[in-house]
């Protein structure tokens, strides 16, 4: 699955994207959890979460009731990167539990350290910058495809943004059908 990843990121030809593999390829992105316990909580969920999401939003735009424009490059760059803020984000750690004999030991969890505390959608956005210029469509789609689960105060951003870019909303669509209809 990480070459698949890689082989797409390379195929968008865009410029500063080697830079922006590399840095991928230090982080721990390839083993991280997409979660601590909500989906894709185990080693490899991110980049299995990712792929995911790639593959309902081809789907999507494909089958989409209106017109969406949006290049073959920018679907995968939005999908495979959506979530890049969750690159050293969760780190393990331990806790006492009951194992099915009745006894205490040590058991490992996934815990959240936020070094770069930026938000989720925005920190991607910030992140990916920093190496590879993004379009605004692509820039919109990552930033807002955490849908209604943001605050309801950012409701009426949000849909204007879902308008403006339909896009945004089917990568958020896509991104709550691999969390809860194949919990990665």
């Amino acid at each position: 699955m990480k070459e698949e990843f890689l082989e797409l990121l390379k195929s968008t030809n865009r410029e500063g994207i080697d830079k922006l593999i590399e840095f991928i390829e230090k982080t721990d992105f390839f083993k991280a959890p997409a979660s601590t316990k909500y989906h894709g909580n185990y080693e490899g969920g991110l980049l299995e979460h990712s792929m995911k999401v790639y593959e309902l939003l081809v789907q999507k735009v494909q089958n989409s009731p209106i017109e969406i424009n949006t290049p073959a490059e920018s679907l995968i760059l939005i999908a495979l990167l959506h979530d890049i803020c969750k690159v050293n984000f969760y780190k393990v750690d331990y806790r006492n539990a009951k194992n099915e004999f009745g006894e205490w030991e040590k058991v490992p969890y996934y815990t959240i350290e936020d070094t770069i505390p930026y938000g989720h959608g925005e920190k991607s956005v910030m992140m990916l910058t920093e190496y590879i210029k993004l379009t605004s469509e692509e820039k919109y789609a990552i930033r807002w495809h955490m849908g209604f689960t943001e605050p309801k105060e950012s409701y009426g951003t949000l849909g204007q943004a879902f308008k403006k870019y339909p896009v945004a909303l089917l990568v958020h669509e896509a991104d709550l059908e691999a969390t809860y209809f194949f919990n990665i």
